[in-house]
């Protein structure tokens, strides 16, 4: 056993120069000993190279270290003998003899001293510290942690299955009608409103393309749009285009409980165009990458760069606004036959005249389309469904277009030159009762309804009751004829003035006695012959004669609907015989009093006269074309028998007397080669007020031709204020518009001459 060295002792311990280089502590060893770096395996150390120390070696040893293994790279830890703690092994010294072998007894070395400041002695190496042992990791009981994995986890799956029990099988209807109500739109699909057409098929109203603009409120919101005034800048936008004023757009698009609003009703293809291109250039503006970064960052949180709304050129405003196809009411005529085809209101439904008693077949009946959305465009994959729309009926009516054109030209002229409230013109056909045309004055444009007054957009020939004066004798006379109470030379003197019931009666000229024949009497159009003629029906007893009168009357259609069913029709009013009072029961011969018609039923009067006592119910509608493309022609009208064809006869040729009699009213309804039948009619007007009368009613009313009928005409003026004789001012109006309708009918002239009845008789 060698003592062992005290480390600094001798003051040569260690290597040379100022302290030499310092040793690193050794590595663990796996177990078996390493040859020390510059050492073979047999033990022989390596050349060092010249002037340096061999590696794994230090400086020269002193005298006391020599024979000592100094530790070095490579070499073992071995216990120490006093603690137990494993050591570093020393590496052999070069020239010193091989390590010592393993197991061989070793010295413990002394602990090195340090120097009095507490410094170690140059030269000296730090101990190296021993590894510490890890600390042993302690587990948790691996089946609780199981136990508590197992429950949270169940816990969190009942929760999900419960979850999906509630949306597939109890709110699973709900859920789905919901997401179908916010993803399909249901878009209603108009039906093609039916024309009405003139007899000749010429249309009266037509219907041409045009569009609803609407709108999906719910695509007005901040949340769907990314600015807050999305309405207000849509309705900025669209007010110049459709005309409707900005407040009461922005106020329907902020209704984003509704998904259907409509903005505009039937507007023009080139509106239509104007707002979906200013919609395509908004849609490429905002579809830009920048704006779709910004509406990628739309409610993302501020730290992340979020946004709470788009800048206005990244926003189309216009996305929710959509055009539906559908129609608008035209009339190609203006204001030709606006009397009786009437208008459409602002939805474009019937709210006058034909357009509104036949709405419902001209209406058709609407359909309905369904469809997938999203973001406002069609989703062609999602399926739909489609509810086709079926089309109205088409009207062909009776009215002759040329015809209705000369007859309203004729009413309004003298309307402005008589200085007349109103009037009315209508033609009959007498063979089948249907009316040629039906001109009111003044009259209204159906397609601008702006200009006309609440008075004149009605059917005045057909909803006027009005007194119609001696136009109502024709009736009177046809009683006592048929009846056989007299004859058309039975002689009737006419006094200047006749009592009857308290009451002077006289004639619409101051006269002395005229010894007149009947048909004298109607063609001077005498009062008081009238009432001495219907006096023989009751054989002195006048209620007998107004029952009989009454009787007559009705059956010429007073007091009864023509069977028209036009809107605001008046059936008139004819006051019962037994309800006349002391007046009345005389002045209802001549068409005054308890006595109130219509102009088509005055007109009728006539018809039926010249169709040989036989009426025929009026009509307006020839036939309809259904929505199967089906034409229906009209029935026939009803035919009644009023009086016998010789009464008829005899009465055409006592109302030629009126026209062609030097002495008659009519003369200026005279139409050269034609014979004409017809009378005059002055009436007082029934106030507006219904108490007493307030200016006159002047009329014409006339067949041609008289030897073979085919058209009855007649003329009403209401109010006129220059002249008031219905001979003066209806006359030549009858002339005008019948002289027209036998050219363009092609009717050929009179073949023979008229009677010529004598008219007066001589005492």
């Amino acid at each position: 056993m060698t003592t062992p060295r005290q480390p600094g002792s001798g003051g040569s311990g260690g290597s040379s120069g100022s302290g030499g280089a310092r040793r690193q502590p050794p590595r663990p060893s796996s177990g078996r000993v390493q040859p020390p770096r510059g050492q073979s395996a047999r033990g022989q150390s390596a050349e060092p190279t010249k002037g340096q120390p061999a590696r794994g070696q230090g400086a020269k040893p002193s005298a006391s270290g020599a024979g000592r293994a100094q530790p070095g790279r490579g070499s073992v830890a071995r216990p120490s003998a006093a603690s137990g703690k494993p050591q570093p092994a020393r590496s052999a010294q070069p020239g010193r003899g091989p390590a010592p072998k393993a197991g061989a007894a070793r010295t413990p070395r002394a602990p090195q001293q340090r120097q009095g400041d507490g410094r170690r002695p140059p030269g000296a190496r730090p101990r190296p510290r021993p590894p510490q042992r890890p600390k042993a990791l302690r587990l948790a009981e691996p089946r609780r942690r199981l136990r508590v994995i197992t429950v949270v986890m169940s816990l969190v799956f009942s929760v999900f299955a419960g979850r999906l029990v509630q949306l597939q099988l109890l709110d699973s209807d709900a859920l789905a009608a919901d997401a179908n109500t916010n993803r399909y739109l249901n878009i209603p699909i108009t039906a093609e409103r039916g024309s009405i057409t003139s007899s000749d098929g010429v249309a009266l109203a037509a219907t041409v393309d045009a569009y609803d603009i609407t709108a999906d409120p719910v695509m007005f919101t901040p949340e769907a749009t990314g600015i807050p005034d999305a309405p207000e800048q849509a309705a900025a936008l669209l007010s110049p285009i459709i005309g409707v004023p900005k407040e009461k757009l922005a106020a329907d698009l902020h209704t984003p409980k509704t998904r259907y609003k409509r903005l505009a009703a039937q507007q023009t293809p080139a509106a239509k165009n104007q707002i979906s291109d200013l919609k395509a250039g908004l849609e490429k503006q905002a579809g830009s990458r920048t704006c779709q970064a910004q509406k990628k960052l739309m409610g993302k949180p501020a730290e992340q760069g979020g946004r709470t709304r788009v800048d206005d050129q990244c926003a189309n405003p216009l996305a929710g606004v959509f055009n539906r196809e559908t129609q608008k009411r035209i009339y190609p005529a203006d204001g030709l036959a606006s009397n009786l085809v009437g208008f459409v209101n602002g939805e474009g439904e019937g709210a006058g005249g034909l357009e509104l008693q036949f709405q419902k077949q001209l209406a058709g009946k609407d359909g309905r389309s369904s469809y997938a959305q999203a973001g406002g465009r069609l989703v062609p994959t999602a399926g739909g469904s489609m509810d086709p729309a079926v089309p109205g009926s088409d009207f062909r009516l009776t009215i002759n277009r040329d015809i209705q054109w000369a007859a309203q030209k004729a009413i309004t002229d003298q309307v402005a030159n008589s200085g007349a409230e109103k009037g009315y013109v209508v033609v009959q056909d007498v063979k089948t009762g249907q009316v040629i045309a039906m001109a009111t004055a003044p009259g209204f444009n159906p397609g601008d309804l702006s200009s006309a007054k609440q008075s004149q957009l009605g059917n005045a020939a057909l909803q006027d009751a009005y007194e119609p004066g001696s136009t109502a004798k024709l009736m009177s006379l046809a009683a006592v004829l048929d009846s056989g109470k007299a004859n058309w030379d039975t002689r009737v003197t006419v006094p200047n003035r006749l009592v009857r019931a308290g009451q002077q009666f006289k004639d619409d000229v101051e006269h002395g006695d005229w010894y007149l024949t009947l048909a004298g009497v109607l063609a001077k159009s005498s009062n008081i012959g009238t009432i001495e003629a219907v006096e023989a029906l009751g054989d002195g007893d006048q209620a007998k004669a107004n029952q009989a009168l009454d009787a007559y009357m009705r059956k010429f259609g007073v007091a009864r609907p023509t069977g028209l069913n036009f809107p605001g029709e008046t059936p008139g009013m004819l006051k019962k015989p037994e309800d006349l009072v002391a007046s009345e029961k005389y002045n209802i011969a001549f068409g005054q009093g308890p006595l109130q018609m219509n102009a088509l039923q005055a007109t009728s009067v006539y018809s039926t006269i010249a169709n040989g006592g036989v009426r025929v119910a009026p009509g307006i509608v020839q036939g309809v074309t259904g929505p199967d493309g089906k034409y229906v022609p009209t029935p026939a009208g009803e035919e009644t028998r009023v009086v016998s064809e010789q009464t008829a006869k005899t009465l055409t040729s006592m109302l030629e007397s009126v026209v062609d009699d030097e002495q008659g009213t009519g003369g200026k309804a005279a139409i050269p080669g034609y014979r004409v039948a017809g009378k005059t009619g002055t009436a007082n007007r029934g106030a507006a007020d219904g108490k007493g009368y307030d200016g006159y009613t002047a009329s014409f009313i006339g067949f041609a031709p008289a030897d073979a009928p085919r058209y009855t005409v007649s003329c009403t003026l209401q109010g006129p204020v220059n002249g008031h004789f219905g001979g003066q001012l209806c006359g030549p109006v009858f002339k005008q518009v019948m002289e027209f309708t036998l050219k363009t009918m092609q009717v050929p002239p009179s073949g023979s001459q008229a009677p010529n009845l004598p008219v007066e008789w001589k005492p």
